[in-house]
């Protein structure tokens, strides 16, 4: 196997690095103690974004988007994650499931959240179904050319700046293995359409200024022509974004953990006690080589894990091994950090602190870590238990 990059993908990574430290980085701080991003900033990042190309990046060439494979795709999320979700966010990744939009659908809802000029969130997640997507409880009726939507979402990410909602709801039932199983639709739904109501959800301390939100279904109707691909075939437009989802999150959570490992080598350099640096001793130098070969592997899995994507092989466990071993990782590098910065990784005068926060997330969302064993553990026993 190669493991060489190519020189275009090796220009991309130098690209993406120069963007984010002078088109990111500098608001962070700023970011971080008002929690909130001005429309003027989310205005000059999107902008920005597209001039330099990067906007869309994750969505095909035959739409307008970046048209890059998932091992590219994966060097920009470790780049951009470097800072905090709230900036990076507006270098935009549409939902690929908009890729299923049809008909009129395209003009209205994939082709702007490719230009920019849209912006979609997905609304899945419910009260009483986090890990058990197929819990939820929000139902969609048939009733004539409309279906009314009634139910509600939680911890939906970034819907207070979002155009449309890609929605799912039930809208059926049928027997599985004697189990009583949800037959479900996705839907486009938008902003400001009656019965729908959208709040700022609990404050998170992690990625402070980019919110998650409820959203509220009274009664809401929706016409047909908004199904998102198939009636009851809504796991079916879902899944393979969730899981390509999963790899990207690795590559969030190593881009991370690097950053981590470099404050913390620069600080191990400067900081001195007792007469010399802190490095040169072993409570600390030993840290830095566990957390850098920590880092290592995880990225080759996150890396190798993408470029079985695209080449048609990987499979869910694969996908979930990515994410759980990066975000547990980043986990303990972020933890390593503070203690080797001490009492001043704790103070919010600097990066460590807040680092340290928005990792904490990162084993939860996207599937827990404890979801991810459970989808690895069963696709190992699965050919011995038929």
């Amino acid at each position: 196997m190669d493991f060489k990059l190519t020189q275009e993908q090796e220009m991309l990574v130098e690209a993406v690095k120069s963007f984010v430290e002078k088109e990111l980085l500098p608001y962070e701080e700023e970011v971080d103690r008002a929690d909130a991003v001005s429309p003027e900033l989310a205005a000059q990042i999107r902008g920005k974004a597209i001039a330099a190309g990067f906007y869309a990046f994750n969505m095909p060439e035959e739409v307008g988007g970046g048209g890059l494979d998932y091992l590219s795709q994966a060097l920009i999320e470790r780049e951009l994650s470097k800072v905090s979700w709230a900036l990076h966010v507006f270098v935009a990744r549409p939902s690929k499931i908009l890729m299923a939009c049809k008909g009129q659908q395209i003009e209205d809802y994939l082709l702007p959240c490719v230009q920019g000029e849209k912006i979609d969130c997905f609304a899945l997640t419910e009260p009483g179904a986090g890990s058990d997507a197929n819990a939820i409880k929000t139902r969609a009726v048939r009733d004539g050319d409309d279906f009314v939507l009634n139910g509600s979402k939680h911890f939906i990410s970034h819907a207070g700046h979002a155009d449309f909602a890609i929605v799912f709801a039930v809208t059926d039932t049928f027997e599985h293995n004697g189990k009583k199983r949800n037959a479900v639709t996705s839907f486009l739904v938008d902003k400001g359409t009656p019965g729908m109501t959208i709040r700022r959800g609990p404050k998170c301390v992690s990625n402070k200024g980019y919110h998650t939100y409820e959203i509220f279904f009274d009664d809401c109707r929706v016409p047909a022509s908004k199904v998102l691909g198939e009636v009851d075939k809504g796991w079916e437009v879902a899944n393979a974004w969730l899981t390509a989802g999963r790899v990207m999150v690795a590559a969030n959570c190593v881009g991370q953990a690097q950053r981590a490992l470099d404050l913390s080598l620069q600080w191990a350099a400067d900081r001195k006690q007792f007469g010399q640096p802190i490095g040169t001793y072993q409570g600390i130098s030993f840290k830095l080589a566990d957390m850098a070969t920590q880092i290592r592997a995880a990225e080759l899995m996150t890396l190798h894990t993408a470029w079985k994507m695209d080449q048609g092989s990987m499979t869910d466990g694969e996908a979930g091994m990515a994410k759980l071993f990066a975000s547990e990782v980043l986990g303990k590098v972020a933890d390593e950090t503070v203690q080797i910065f001490g009492g001043m990784g704790l103070m919010d005068e600097g990066p460590v602190e807040r680092i340290w926060r928005n990792a904490r997330i990162e084993r939860i969302w996207e599937g827990t870590s404890e979801i991810q064993r459970h989808i690895i553990s069963r696709e190992l026993l699965r050919p011995l238990l038929r």
